[in-house]
């Protein structure tokens, strides 16, 4: 699935013969769509200031939830499906039921535009950033907000969590990428590869590898056991907006300013998966958080160690 500034929401079939279904509603530029971890919903956001539910056939029908009073930038569904998460420029994160296609509650701290907003794995968790320079942690039991991390040097542009929740990525306007530990409230890893700010990071499904998309053209693959890059793919014309890996990790898709939609094959690693998502399916479905109780210690990282890089065009 994806979305356009030209208002519409595209659904792609990637058999071999490729075909879409264009979808029309927004009448303002969509600015985030997912999939419902079921396949069976797509969630999309837009600058009109709604939050849009789509059965993804050739019908093309959708409710439209109404409540932020500004644009729309994120939209992300709970690992269940039940509930969706939206963040806007109101400086409010949205939290909605998707069975009675209702406001649930509302978070409010931020002092500016919210950018994106998370769900973590199990759904106890929601991290949010803005433009306020802040990236947020928020126990959506209580609705509170638990912890909070300050990046002076820019805002946030994305976060997302890793498979197992422990971890959130950070996409920076000041060309960075960093890596927090939400157990221990540290910064583990700090990637200084883009030469613009990043707009968007996915995790691969092992957790071992992030991707990052940047406004300087270019995508780049890290190694987070490694702490090093390993690839930069060069591909779009422009800067390159969107990037997500799809659900085994075997491919993933990105979007440009360029206006395409390139879908990429992971060759970096030949892991069989199975016994990792295996895992971290158990991880998100067990009774209590351990994240938010555990201390792991951690031994410093060395981020200014130089690696050589390897282009791939």
């Amino acid at each position: 699935a994806t979305c356009s500034l030209d208002r519409f929401l595209m659904v792609w079939k990637l058999k071999a013969q490729c075909r879409a279904y264009r979808f029309v509603g927004h009448v303002e530029a969509v600015t985030s769509v997912e999939f419902s971890p079921d396949g069976r919903l797509v969630a999309s956001a837009s600058q009109d200031q709604t939050v849009r539910l789509w059965i993804p056939c050739i019908h093309g029908e959708s409710s439209v939830l109404k409540g932020h009073a500004a644009s729309v930038h994120s939209v992300n569904f709970s690992h269940d499906g039940y509930a969706l998460v939206s963040a806007s420029n109101d400086k409010s994160i949205k939290i909605w039921s998707v069975c009675s296609q209702r406001l649930l509650f509302t978070l409010f701290q931020h002092t500016r535009s919210v950018l994106c907003a998370k769900f973590s794995p199990d759904g106890r968790i929601v991290a949010s950033c803005s433009e306020d320079k802040s990236i947020k942690i928020w126990d959506t039991r209580n609705k509170t907000c638990i912890n909070t991390f300050s990046d002076y040097e820019g805002f946030v542009n994305f976060v997302d969590f890793n498979p197992n929740g422990t971890c959130i990525a950070s996409a920076g306007s000041n060309h960075t990428v960093k890596l927090w530990d939400i157990r221990i409230n540290k910064l583990l890893q700090h990637f200084k590869v883009h030469r613009a700010g990043v707009n968007c990071v996915s995790f691969h499904p092992s957790g071992n590898y992030l991707i990052s998309a940047s406004a300087d053209g270019t995508l780049k693959i890290l190694s987070i056991l490694e702490e090093r890059l390993l690839y930069t793919l060069h591909g779009h014309k422009g800067p390159v907006l969107s990037v997500a890996f799809s659900k085994g990790g075997e491919k993933f898709a990105s979007g440009g300013a360029d206006t395409q939609v390139l879908l990429w094959k992971t060759n970096f690693d030949s892991f069989d998966y199975k016994e990792v998502l295996k895992h971290n399916f158990r991880r998100t479905h067990i009774d209590d958080p351990p994240h938010l109780l555990d201390i792991y210690p951690r031994s410093p990282h060395l981020h200014n160690e130089k690696f050589q890089s390897v282009e791939v065009s």
